[in-house]
């Protein structure tokens, strides 16, 4: 079971250093937007597989915390898009 563990984490690892690449590319502000939440919830699925893993609870508590951070940042990044906010597009 340990394997499939590291496994999970290596393609999350993985996963985060594509989605920070494309970060740092993202040829408009709505890419990078997409790409920065998309980066929070692999976070997220990091936090849970890690509570999983260790088996300890607190770490789901981290995973709901950050969820709610990442929604909340994307409705005041979609509100400031809307309102016609900086965009390279």
């Amino acid at each position: 079971m340990e394997i499939i563990y590291l496994i999970a984490f290596g393609l999350l690892s993985i996963s985060m250093l594509l989605i920070f690449i494309r970060l740092l590319i993202g040829p408009t502000l709505p890419d990078r937007v997409v790409a920065l939440e998309l980066l929070a919830t692999v976070v997220v699925a990091m936090a849970g597989t890690y509570a999983i893993f260790t088996d300890r609870s607190s770490f789901i508590d981290v995973a709901i915390v950050g969820a709610l951070t990442a929604f909340l940042a994307a409705i005041g990044f979609a509100r400031f898009l809307e309102r016609g906010g900086p965009r390279d597009d």
